[in-house]
């Protein structure tokens, strides 16, 4: 039996597609699995704000309609990139092991945030990190972001940037660890929804391999990411928005902290959420933000467009 495997070209989709055939072989060596690169509209727009592409499907609509056209029978996704209303036809059949879920500083000289001198440029990617790095340290320059880890690590090494905030799973997997000068715990720095763990996408029609690919499934990581999409999904409806969310689960339980930030780094709001079904907790988080204000947040970025990182406000 041949299982296509669609990734990006990217080093880090790469890794994560051959993550997941190992996966596949070793669960049952009979199997031909092959990967075919594909090529996205989130590649090809490199100067687009990554705020407006992460969870909009830039990222994952291209690899959806080769599954859908049955040009390949997999799809591999960072899960934070998939929007949180999916595709019809298509469902998530495994979450394998995850990633570290924590952002990382990779600093020149390896400084530390609170080590960075007044005015240093740091890159980040996201209105999220922007919001929760601001409020850390708001005399630091922010700027925009792009291109892959190897890209982002090199505008330090030449000296355009003094630092970059990248998610420490993207780094580990590509085994660039000395880089890091720092890691955020949670608590200073919220991950994305999903950040760390991959999802194994196919046709929902597709039952022989759905059940096959179940043997690759983890129960916690599943649970602690449906209860972190599900605030988002909840926020706004899958719109990349300044939130960060991060669960565990504990036994039967799942126990998720959820957050919503000003890109202004002026206000941050924060909840603590533990239930049983991780949907329900996700979307208890949600209102409890939305109580706290979170609606406002948000209003006032759909009203006036987002100060650009670094620029006088």
């Amino acid at each position: 039996m041949v299982i296509r495997i669609g990734t990006r070209a990217s080093e880090l989709a790469r890794w994560q597609a051959h993550e997941v055939a190992r996966l596949v072989r070793a669960h049952d060596p009979t199997l031909d699995v092959r990967l075919v690169e594909l090529t996205t509209p989130g590649d090809q727009l490199a100067d687009l704000p990554l705020e407006r592409m992460e969870g909009t499907g830039f990222f994952t609509s291209t690899l959806e309609r080769a599954l859908l056209d049955r040009e390949i029978e997999v799809a591999v996704h960072s899960y934070k990139d998939l929007p949180v209303v999916l595709t019809p036809g298509l469902v998530v059949a495994a979450v394998p092991a995850r990633g570290p879920v924590e952002d990382a500083l990779c600093a020149a000289g390896g400084s530390r945030l609170a080590d960075l001198p007044r005015g240093a440029r740091v890159g980040t990617s996201s209105l999220r990190r922007i919001a929760q790095v601001r409020a850390l340290r708001p005399d630091l320059e922010l700027q925009p972001l792009r291109g892959n880890v190897p890209t982002r690590l090199e505008r330090v090494r030449r000296g355009d940037l003094d630092a970059v905030v990248v998610a420490l799973a993207g780094i580990a997997r590509l085994g660039l660890e000395g880089h890091v000068t720092e890691i955020f715990p949670t608590w200073d720095l919220l991950p994305a929804p999903a950040q760390g763990a991959l999802a194994i996408q196919v046709r929902e029609d597709d039952a022989a391999l759905r059940r096959s690919l179940c043997a690759l499934e983890d129960h916690s990581v599943r649970s602690a990411v449906e209860a972190e999409r599900a605030v988002l999904h909840a926020l706004r409806g899958g719109c990349s928005v300044p939130v960060g969310a991060s669960a565990r689960a504990a036994g039967d339980r799942v126990v998720l902290e959820a957050g919503v930030f000003s890109p202004h780094g002026d206000r941050a709001l924060r909840v603590r959420v533990e239930g049983d079904e991780p949907a329900a907790v996700g979307r208890e988080a949600a209102e409890r933000l939305l109580g706290q204000g979170a609606g406002q947040i948000l209003a006032d970025l759909e009203r006036r467009p987002m100060v650009a990182p670094g620029a006088p406000r």
